[in-house]
């Protein structure tokens, strides 16, 4: 079967893929890959694949999903398919990127846990009886990865270029999937992917923030099950 490559998102590890690892790993080699030691896409991206299988499928969570198209602008041809979660395919907006400075100067500071707690995590659920947990697993992979990690994507995601074009020149199957509450990436964001990719599969999980795979765990797995298939 074709392996596969997991790229989580900022300051996320495996353990935002932990159902879909659970799940999916008994019939086919899964790799979740680190993408914390570069602070430009390019440079991330290029690492993903100095470690990847010659040929794979590719799936990835919101900063996850924009250095999978950074991988895919990179390496097309080494694509079987590819999944981008509660993502966004432009460059990042002014407003977004005049946030970035004062971010990286307070967790430079020390303040990680209180930009985590205060500015980043409170946006990334929908309501639902697993949200403290969820969000005690955020700050726990994001203490984990630590400051240097997180000032290094903040610059990634400031710096990033537009992959519009790059997904309109895809032709492999693809999975376009988001949180129907996802405050971060919200849903017009995957509906200008599908406009991009026609061809691909659009599904949007009900009852979901921006970490599907953790929130509605059930659902998000049956949908790269059904992507994996068409390969």
């Amino acid at each position: 079967m074709t392996p596969l490559v997991l790229v989580p998102g900022m300051m996320c590890d495996a353990r935002l893929f932990g159902p879909q690892i659970a799940a999916l790993s008994g019939t086919r080699a899964i790799h979740c890959a680190p993408i914390g030691g570069h602070d430009t896409t390019a440079a991330l991206a290029a690492e993903v694949l100095a470690h990847a299988p010659p040929r794979f499928a590719l799936a990835g969570l919101s900063m996850g999903g924009i250095v999978a198209m950074e991988i895919a602008a990179q390496a097309p041809g080494r694509l079987a398919g590819i999944a981008l979660l509660d993502t966004n395919p432009l460059a990042e907006a002014p407003p977004v990127q005049a946030m970035r400075g004062p971010q990286m100067e307070k967790v430079r500071t020390g303040g990680l846990v209180q930009v985590m707690r205060d500015e980043l995590k409170p946006r990334y659920l929908a309501d639902g009886p697993r949200r403290r947990e969820i969000l005690d697993l955020c700050m726990a992979m994001a203490l984990a990865l630590g400051p240097e990690v997180f000032c290094r994507q903040s610059l990634a995601l400031r710096d990033r270029p537009d992959r519009q074009e790059t997904l309109r020149a895809l032709d492999v199957p693809a999975l376009i999937l988001c949180g129907r509450h996802d405050a971060l990436c919200p849903v017009a964001r995957h509906d200008l992917m599908h406009a991009l990719m026609p061809h691909a599969t659009l599904e949007i999980v009900e009852d979901a923030g921006h970490l599907p795979t953790l929130e509605r765990p059930d659902a998000t797995t049956e949908a790269l099950h059904r992507w994996l298939e068409a390969m």
